[in-house]
């Protein structure tokens, strides 16, 4: 019987490659092994409020008694931090992180990471990559009934990254009625689709007074999905010291909607 023949050195490279990344994966894997959903709020542009709707959605569900938290994947532009008014980082313990919580969310940005929130983030996607891999793997998250994914916008590199990292059970589509929003959200939905996920449904937000109403749902009823619910521009917005459903009833009652609309 012959000996077995030796690898080049190429070939153990890519086999090293290969088992590294079993590894990774088997970490991921683990690390998000007891989140029963996993959900990405995403926009093919930016600007489209899809910060405020995960962050309302996030403590909407918190209210209602879920365990929930938000992992904001906005590598170079995080918003959540600021939005919830968390000042306090994830406290290390061991190897892993423990994140903050505040209005019964807990939360994980790259914000908490920055030496000051006003400098930019200028990565590679190789980058950006390896960041959500990190924080993925070295969050301790515990027991949670929802986790909110904030997505970067586009359906470029960034996004994709995610969704492939992340394995989410579905997405939730924010665009504002105004035709340029619609027409990048469904770019994004077409993106998703060929990946061969879900969609759970569009929400319209900054709805209503000059910028319309109706793009949402129009989208909704030409691309065959649900539409979750509008969500109204409001004063309450531009001023509040905490996610606003929190302090508005008639808000709060959009968010609900949209809840009680979404069937993961």
């Amino acid at each position: 019987m012959s000996s077995p023949r030796k690898l080049t050195p190429q070939e153990e490279a890519k086999l090293a490659q290969a088992r590294k990344s079993f590894q990774n994966r088997k970490q991921l894997t683990n690390s998000l092994k007891n989140i029963s959903k996993r959900i990405g709020v995403y926009s093919g542009k930016g600007g489209v409020g899809k910060t405020t709707i995960t962050t309302n959605l996030a403590v909407t569900l918190a209210e209602q008694n879920n365990s929930v938290a938000i992992f904001d994947c906005d590598i170079d532009c995080p918003n959540v931090t600021r939005l919830l008014r968390i000042s306090e980082g994830p406290i290390q313990d061991k190897d892993k992180l423990i994140p903050p919580s505040r209005f019964g969310v807990k939360v994980m940005s790259m914000a908490f990471f920055q030496n000051d929130e006003d400098e930019a983030i200028i990565w590679r996607g190789p980058m950006i990559h390896n960041a959500i891999n990190q924080f993925t793997q070295s969050t301790e998250w515990g027991n949670l009934d929802f986790m909110l994914v904030d997505l970067p916008p586009g359906t470029s590199d960034a996004p994709l990254t995610v969704m492939q990292t992340l394995n989410l059970d579905g997405f939730i589509i924010v665009t504002t009625p105004q035709e340029l929003a619609v027409l990048d959200a469904k770019r994004s939905i077409n993106m998703i689709k060929k990946m061969n996920l879900t969609v759970y449904g569009i929400v319209e937000n900054l709805s209503g007074g000059v910028f319309g109403t109706g793009g949402g749902k129009s989208l909704a009823e030409e691309m065959n999905l649900p539409f979750l619910g509008s969500v109204n521009i409001r004063e309450e917005y531009t001023n509040a010291n905490k996610p606003v459903s929190l302090e508005n009833k008639d808000i709060q009652k959009e968010y609900t909607e949209i809840i009680e609309n979404l069937t993961v």
